[in-house]
């Protein structure tokens, strides 16, 4: 029984190493005849052991160095300080990393975005040349502005004086300067906006000193860290371009914070310039209104009638109406003030006729003819003339006042001519005498 179980056991062992142990046994020497052929078609440079030595003392003197931070900045640029661009020769360098050359010659973006970024978190005040070098192989315009965004941050928290004379004397005029010199003062701003803002001061050429186009870059830095103290410098500036775009930006900041922080700030913008309060309250609600459409509507009626309010409430009703006319129009039937109100079912006529006229002519035909409602009407008329003339034909002849009348139904009229101008015709003697 011993000698059987021994054989069986034997037996077993055979199958294993036929199942198992031999096609291993083949892999391995199948990887090991690919690397035997593969090392000789690529041997490895040889030093000798004194050289090794001297490599080991001296790094910064050989390219037979640890990978590091460095040798990543390094697998991106050319060490040249006399170019800011690179040559084929040194495309060329077999000295180079090959990733430096696959990169140069133009390899994966990814990969080539991957070694961008190594080199601007490794940036300092002894690589700068290097780094720029890398930014300025890329093609000038708007495709490369992610990296001048980069480029800009990091070189601001270095040297931002150096960065700003960069900016202004190598960018694109048309398409980076303004963006590059912007970038690199909201880097300094972040760390520095005492010192971000005089030099903003003293730099202005602009034509009208007091607008001073500089400080919108200041205002975006500070925004990052404390969106108050950019708001602060904000109100400080005079009227003119600089303020409109700061104002642009800060209200799409103060909307990103919150309704309750966008509406303080909001009924808190100065009021000299009402054109430009009713434009950026307008755009404010605009973006509060894709969040919150009842308190958005709460706001505008809490809002004293004046232009920036009846901004708030054109745009509130443009997503209110593509959302839920219906409730849009039992809002506006509630605004206490009589011309707000009016001035709000003229707007709701304008968006509502164009989804659903039939809906619209129902809710209209609830309020009586009268002088008040002659310009919803007239909207109405307006709206509907070009597809359905009859229909706009019929509602003109109940505006009260005359001019508006006879305005009104010669625009509806007009449609129908081209429609079917022989039932104009009829229509017209039918009931123009009764205009008269």
């Amino acid at each position: 029984m011993r000698v059987n179980r021994i054989e069986t056991l034997n037996l077993t062992a055979l199958k294993l190493f036929l199942k198992i142990g031999l096609p291993w046994i083949c892999s391995l020497a199948a990887i090991f005849y690919l690397g035997l052929e593969l090392g000789s078609s690529s041997t490895p440079p040889k030093y000798s052991v004194g050289e090794v030595e001297e490599k080991r003392k001296n790094p910064q003197t050989s390219s037979f160095q640890p990978p590091s931070r460095e040798n990543k900045l390094q697998s991106l640029t050319a060490s040249s300080t006399n170019s800011t661009r690179f040559s084929q020769k040194s495309i060329n360098n077999p000295s180079l990393p090959p990733n430096l050359i696959r990169i140069m010659e133009g390899g994966d973006m990814i990969e080539s975005m991957g070694a961008y970024l190594d080199a601007v978190r490794a940036m300092d005040k002894g690589n700068v040349t290097e780094v720029i070098s890398a930014f300025e192989a890329l093609p000038k315009g708007y495709g490369r502005h992610l990296e001048m965004k980069l480029l800009m941050r990091s070189w601001s928290a270095i040297d931002p004086e150096a960065a700003l004379r960069y900016a202004n004397e190598s960018l694109d005029p048309k398409s980076e300067r303004r963006f590059g010199i912007s970038e690199v003062l909201a880097g300094w701003a972040n760390r520095d906006p005492k010192g971000a803002i005089e030099w903003a001061k003293a730099n202005n050429s602009s034509e009208k000193p007091e607008d001073n186009p500089l400080l919108l870059g200041v205002i975006k830095g500070l925004a990052e860290q404390n969106l108050d103290s950019a708001n602060q410098i904000f109100r400080n500036l005079p009227q003119g371009s600089a303020r409109w775009q700061a104002s642009t930006f800060l209200a799409q900041k103060y909307a990103e914070m919150g309704f309750d922080r966008a509406i303080d700030w909001a009924n808190q913008f100065p009021e000299e310039d009402e054109r430009m309060r009713e434009t950026i309250l307008g755009q404010m609600g605009a973006r509060l209104a894709r969040q919150d459409i009842t308190a958005t509507a709460q706001w505008v009626k809490s809002m004293k009638n004046d232009k920036a309010s009846l901004r708030v409430m054109d745009n509130l009703l443009t997503q209110w109406v593509t959302k839920d006319a219906t409730a849009a129009s039992q809002w506006v039937d509630q605004i206490a003030e009589d011309d707000k109100r009016y001035y709000g079912m003229k707007q709701l006529t304008s968006r509502w006729a164009l989804s659903d006229p039939i809906a619209t002519a129902e809710w209209l035909n609830s309020f009586p003819p009268q002088l008040e409602m002659d310009p919803v009407v007239n909207e109405f008329v307006n709206r509907i003339s070009t597809r359905d003339p009859e229909g706009a034909a019929g509602w003109a002849l109940s505006i009260v006042d005359p001019k508006t009348k006879e305005q009104a139904v010669n625009k509806a009229i007009a449609a129908w001519n081209r429609m079917d101008p022989e039932k104009a015709k009829t229509w017209q003697q039918n009931n123009l005498p009764r205009i008269k």
